[in-house]
């Protein structure tokens, strides 16, 4: 009895060992995108305070404040735009343009004319990601 709990005992040890060294859940889909491609500038929480952030002009947006400057609507849209480098007359942005997320499935996605349109689902995916960062 006393062999069976010791190796028990052990087993649980080791256990605990693997979990410790296992690395570090990485963020999937479009977290993993938000990470990848917006972090550096906008933060990890959004703000427009991420590291390559200092000294930019103009500033970086504050991605939690989209819904709030658009009378309290996601514009969803126009983001959409911006990060496939549709800016809609904004020349001062230095906002780089993400070819990747143009890649991989569709999805049938309704603009706000009616009208389901084949859009990229990593694009839709991540504007869903934005919306949810939303103050």
């Amino acid at each position: 009895m006393r062999a069976m709990m010791m190796a028990g005992g052990m087993g649980l040890a080791m256990a605990g060992l693997v979990a410790a060294c296992a690395p570090e859940a990485q963020p999937r889909g479009a977290a993993r995108d938000y990470a990848e491609n917006c972090v550096v500038c906008h933060g990890p929480a959004g703000r427009g305070n991420g590291p390559a952030a200092v000294g930019m002009v103009p500033a970086p947006s504050d991605l939690t404040m989209l819904a709030a400057s658009n009378g309290g609507v996601f514009p969803k849209t126009r983001v959409m735009g911006q990060l496939v480098g549709y800016t809609m007359g904004r020349s001062d942005s230095h906002m780089p343009v993400f070819e990747e997320l143009r890649e991989g499935p569709v999805v049938m996605y309704d603009d706000g004319s009616g009208q389901r349109v084949a859009t990229p689902a990593r694009l839709v995916a991540l504007a869903d990601y934005l919306q949810t960062l939303q103050r």
